[in-house]
């Protein structure tokens, strides 16, 4: 099994239906997400970000580059995205972290335990970041996962 690592900085802050990031499976292959970071890159806070399972694509933003951190690892059956400009379909997982008005604080989430953050195949399916309360800063964040 691959462990693959996708991020980027936000192309834009986010919203309540608009994913800051996601990671979606392909039309033949899924994987087990670990670990989700994100951080903050400017001094403004009082948002709060969370993790969302996607059903819908939306409108993607521009595609990240995944890479394996095994050199001769086969290539990821997961695709990564900037931030949404047109809402997917989306469910609050539950997972939250209110970020303080400092630069560099965040958040790591990790699902070490079996199955992991496990996705649906399929383009539809997916796993984002987004931002249900308050205004939402540019954010850098990160997907770790297992194919």
């Amino acid at each position: 099994m691959g462990r693959y690592v996708t991020g980027a900085r936000a192309a834009g802050a986010g919203s309540a239906t608009l994913p800051i990031g996601s990671l979606y499976s392909i039309a033949t292959g899924n994987g087990r997400v670990r670990e989700i970071g994100v951080f903050n890159t400017t001094a403004t806070g009082g948002f709060t970000i969370a993790l969302c399972r996607l059903t819908s694509a939306g409108t993607q933003g521009a595609a990240l580059t995944e890479q394996s951190l095994d050199a001769t690892a086969a290539a990821a059956s997961m695709t990564g995205f900037n931030t949404h400009t047109v809402a997917p379909t989306l469910a609050d997982m539950g997972f939250r972290k209110t970020m303080a008005a400092a630069i560099g604080d965040g958040v790591i989430w990790t699902f070490a335990n079996e199955p992991g953050l496990n996705t649906a195949v399929g383009t539809a399916n997916g796993v984002g970041i987004y931002v249900p309360n308050g205004t939402g800063q540019i954010c850098d964040y990160y997907f770790l996962w297992d194919e």
